[in-house]
């Protein structure tokens, strides 16, 4: 076998590397439908591969390191699962396969391969404990035993790649083919007979307008349009009558004190190492591990980077175990008493809390404090002046709107009273844009609802506007007359007699063809087409 797949046809190549597919899924003794028996109640079998069992949980675990990071909607992810149960099944089909053709893996290429891949448990090429082995491995919900069988398992399947692509021959001949097949560009020579170029020799007799006319009638109407004036109440606008005194600031700052008090606060980082849900047995390994952390942190290492690689606390380690301003009462007890009592810059002795082992670093203190008026006045003011400038604009547009209900002439009147810019909109069809508001679908629609001399709701646009219109004047919807549409009828049938002549002239063309031996260019010029390349 191992010389056939060096054999140098790829029909050979192809068929033994499916054959090989095939018959290392023949050894699937059992494929179980839906997630069946065997394994435990805790733990069923999905498949059986020679004395090896696939089982759901390997199957969860996996695809939980596979689907990690990825952006995936969680609806997809029932489609996705089948084909990762059928790819786990069958690699591990071909890894049974190969221990049976006679390939193995000894434990000094086990231990190459865990090496290359984990090289921080390693110095100086040797592990540094198998408890820091193991625990590593825990924290991906893995067993020494599992992903060493993981590690062989692919190990093996390498070998099968290897052996089918040994007798890939890849000659001289086929280089250059693919080469040219990718780089080399083929230039195509040909005729265009635009109907744009041949509409200034057509012309659309007054019989040719009235068939197109009648024949397409249901399509030329007028649609229903209106005619309004429109007020815009806009907040940079009304902002800038709006003025805060120093007496109001002061007054709201006095009603709400309590918002301005900073509480006595730490800002710190910390490296966390969990002892939950571990066994009993670890635990003396674990603090080990964390003793290890403080003598490198004090001996000048990068706290940040070791909190980014060991820490387990899975909202700082990222951030190099930045938990940012920290309160009293915001974390578990030992954790809060040695991040208040440490001075800045200083690393805690490992600290022992209900989730595990911690290494504390305080970044920055504050005493608890009131925020001075000066210091909070600008922000104070900002707020205060948005909240009057809506609660103003909101007023204002009622009120001006129950003045046009009163009165619809008065919109003039009422635009220079109130300084509001007032829009004379003529004729505006349904879906047509208006100034101020765009194509805005709730503005469309209360114009459509409101008839003539009547006011439209208030309605808003955006976060910082309000619309409010008087309709002057409805026409409705109808047919279009003949004269109405004579320009657009006279466009569409030279539009059709262009794409006609064009099709023509592209007919008879091909016909000439031959008179001018096949010269492109000739005939292009000779029938009034365009020679081009491409």
């Amino acid at each position: 076998m191992f010389d056939l797949f060096r054999s140098r046809a790829k029909a050979v190549r192809y068929l033994l590397g499916a054959l090989l597919l095939l018959v290392a899924l023949s050894l699937v003794v059992t494929l179980i439908p839906g997630f069946g028996s065997g394994g435990g109640a805790d733990d069923p079998v999905i498949a059986q591969i020679g004395k090896e069992t696939l089982t759901v949980r390997e199957v969860q675990l996996n695809l939980q390191a596979a689907l990690r990071g990825q952006n995936m909607p969680p609806e997809m992810i029932p489609h996705y699962v089948p084909d990762y149960v059928n790819q786990m099944i069958t690699e591990r089909a071909l890894a049974y396969q190969a221990r049976r053709m006679g390939f193995e893996v000894t434990d000094k290429e086990l231990a190459d391969g865990i090496r290359s891949l984990i090289p921080q448990l390693f110095e100086n090429g040797k592990l540094v404990s198998r408890e820091a082995y193991s625990n590593f491995l825990a924290q991906q919900n893995q067993s020494i035993a599992e992903f060493e069988a993981n590690v062989r398992k692919q190990m093996l399947l390498n070998r099968l790649r290897n052996l089918a692509l040994e007798g890939v021959i890849v000659t001289n001949e086929e280089v250059e083919t693919e080469f040219r097949r990718r780089e080399e560009k083929v230039a195509v020579e040909y005729v265009a007979y635009s109907p744009d170029r041949l509409k200034p020799q057509i012309t659309a007799t007054p019989d040719e307008l009235r068939t197109q006319y009648q024949r397409n009638l249901p399509a030329y109407r007028i649609p229903e349009k209106r005619s309004f004036q429109m007020l815009v109440f806009d907040q940079a606008r009304i902002a800038e009558g709006i003025n805060i005194s120093e007496q109001a600031l002061r007054r709201a700052y006095s009603q709400n004190l309590e918002r301005y008090r900073t509480p006595e606060r730490v800002r710190v980082r910390h490296i966390l190492l969990k002892t939950t849900d571990k066994p009993a047995g670890q635990v003396a390994a674990i603090r080990q591990q964390a003793e290890n952390l403080v003598k490198q942190i004090r001996g000048g290492a990068d706290f940040a980077a070791l909190a980014r690689k060991h820490s387990e606390d899975p909202g700082s380690a990222a951030k190099g175990g930045e938990l940012d301003w920290v309160s009293r009462g915001q974390t578990v007890k030992n954790f809060e008493n040695t991040a208040f009592s440490l001075p800045p810059k200083q690393i805690s002795d490992v600290i022992t809390t209900e989730y595990g082992f911690h290494v504390i670093e305080v970044l920055e203190k504050q005493e608890a404090r009131l925020q001075p008026f000066e210091e909070v006045k600008g922000e104070l003011a900002k707020e205060l002046k948005g909240q009057q400038v809506v609660e103003q604009m909101q007023n204002l547009a009622d009120q001006v709107r129950a003045a046009l209900v009163r009165n619809p002439l008065s919109a003039a009147e009422l635009a220079q009273k109130h300084n509001l810019p007032l829009i004379k909109v003529d004729n505006a069809a349904a879906g047509d844009p208006i100034p101020e508001a765009g194509v805005n679908p709730d503005f469309a629609e209360a114009l459509r609802s409101t008839g003539r001399g009547e006011v439209t709701p208030v309605v808003p646009v955006g976060q910082d506007k309000l619309l409010l219109a008087v309709v002057s004047e409805v026409q409705p919807a109808r047919q279009a007359e003949f004269a109405e549409v004579e320009q657009q009828l006279r466009s569409e049938v030279i539009e059709e007699k262009a794409r006609a002549l064009a099709r023509q002239r592209a007919l008879e063309a091909q016909q000439k063809l031959g008179g001018f031996n096949n010269d492109l260019r000739k005939l292009a010029q000779a029938t009034g087409g365009e020679f081009r390349v491409a």
